[in-house]
């Protein structure tokens, strides 16, 4: 029998020691942002809140329960959780925070991906588009205001 998660003597295997080159490669378009799209985003909320003492702030104007990151983090800006309105399914999206989302999305298409939500703006400014990767999963784009 191999050796599980579960039992008390399990040693994972060190990761590869990644080189300063490798280390790099995501800070040119980081994950900056979570979204859960849940049936009851005030259950959800709270199921957050009681098992991991998260704080939420509503935020009336997009209609989202935000979940802002602490002083530190240039890149990630933290999480939110809605309600769903069109969408059937609960899910969790990640955004990838891009320069040029006009330019990323004619790469997606190239790559064999496909753009679920074209790209549009917020009142903020910042750009948003959904695509899913060729294997059919969805990621978020978000291209800053603040460029």
């Amino acid at each position: 029998m191999s050796a599980t998660l579960l039992e008390p003597n399990y040693q994972a295997a060190k990761p590869p020691r990644l080189t300063d080159k490798k280390r790099k490669t995501m800070r040119n378009n980081p994950i900056c942002y979570w979204e859960l799209a849940s049936h009851d985003a005030d259950k959800s909320v709270a199921f957050f809140k009681k098992v991991f003492g998260w704080n939420f702030e509503y935020d009336t104007q997009i209609g989202i329960h935000e979940l802002p990151v602490t002083a530190g983090s240039d890149d990630f800006k933290g999480g939110g959780i809605f309600t769903l309105k069109k969408a059937k399914l609960p899910f969790l999206t990640i955004y990838i925070r891009v320069e040029d989302i006009e330019s990323k999305v004619k790469l997606i298409e190239q790559e064999g991906g496909f753009i679920v939500i074209e790209s549009f703006e917020l009142p903020s400014g910042t750009k948003i588009c959904l695509f899913n990767e060729p294997s059919g999963v969805t990621f978020g784009m978000v291209e800053s205001a603040n460029k």
